[in-house]
C-alpha cells in the first residue's frame, strides 16, 4: 500500500490523478489545498508520494519547498505543472533526489512512469525537463560572462601557454595576466586549470583538438 497526496488546486487535474491512482485499490489518496494542509498530511504519512503543482500552491519560493521535502525525507515528490522554469527545475533536481518532474501536457505514459518510479523511491525526469536542465546549464556556461580579453586568456591557458607567453603575445605584463587569471577563476567559480579547460570546451571557446594535454 502507498499513500498519495494530491496537492493541485486545478480541479480537472486533481480528478484525473485521483482516477488514475484509484485504479489500484491498495492506494490511499489524500488531498491538500495549501502548504499548511500538505504539511499536516505529511506529519501523518511521512513516506507519502506528493503530486504537486508548485505554480498553483502557496509556496513563497523553492526554498520553502526544499525545506519541507528535507523535513519529510522519506517522502517522494512528483512536480506536475505547466509553467516550471528551467532555473527552478535545475535548482530542485540538483538539491534533492526526492523530486520527479513531468508537465501537464505530457503523454499519460510519462505520468505513469513518474508514479512507478516514485513508488520505488526513484526519480523520473521527463524528456522536456531534461532539456530544460541542459538549456539552463548551457546558458550559464556562455562565454559572455567573461570580457573579450578574459575569454582570449582562457583560450590561451587551455592551449597550454604559460603566463609569460600570454603576456608576451598580448604586450602585457605578467602581473596583468595573473590579475586576469584570478578574475577569471573567481567569475567561473573554479580553482584549477583543468576546470578551466573543461569550461572552455563546454563554452565553445576551443575545440577538443586545441587544448593542451
Amino acid at each position: 500500500m502507498r499513500n498519495y497526496i494530491i496537492a493541485d488546486n486545478q480541479e480537472l487535474t486533481r480528478f484525473a490523478l485521483e482516477s488514475l491512482l484509484q485504479k489500484d485499490e491498495a492506494n490511499v489518496v489524500y488531498r491538500a489545498f495549501d502548504k499548511a494542509g500538505l504539511v499536516a498530511l505529511l506529519k501523518k504519512h511521512e513516506s507519502a508520494v506528493v503530486l504537486l503543482d508548485y505554480t498553483l500552491f502557496d509556496f513563497t519560493d523553492e526554498d520553502q519547498l526544499l525545506i519541507i521535502a528535507e523535513r519529510f525525507n522519506l517522502s517522494d515528490w512528483i512536480l506536475i505543472s505547466d509553467e516550471l522554469t528551467s532555473q527552478f527545475i535545475r535548482r530542485v533536481v540538483y538539491s534533492s533526489h526526492q523530486f520527479s518532474v513531468v508537465f501537464k501536457d505530457a503523454p499519460m505514459s510519462e505520468v505513469k512512469e513518474a508514479l512507478k518510479a516514485a513508488g520505488h523511491h526513484s526519480r523520473y525526469l521527463s524528456q522536456r525537463a531534461l532539456e530544460f536542465i541542459i538549456t539552463q546549464q548551457q546558458e550559464e556556461e556562455k562565454p559572455d560572462i567573461l570580457t573579450q580579453t578574459e575569454a582570449e586568456i582562457v583560450k590561451a591557458i587551455a592551449q597550454g601557454k604559460t603566463t609569460k607567453e600570454i603576456a608576451a603575445e598580448r604586450f602585457s605584463s605578467i602581473h596583468t595576466v595573473n590579475t586576469h587569471r584570478k578574475n577569471i577563476f573567481r567569475k567561473l567559480g573554479i580553482n584549477t586549470a583543468h576546470e578551466l579547460i573543461k569550461y572552455a570546451l563546454r563554452a565553445g571557446l576551443i575545440e577538443s583538438s586545441e587544448f593542451y594535454i
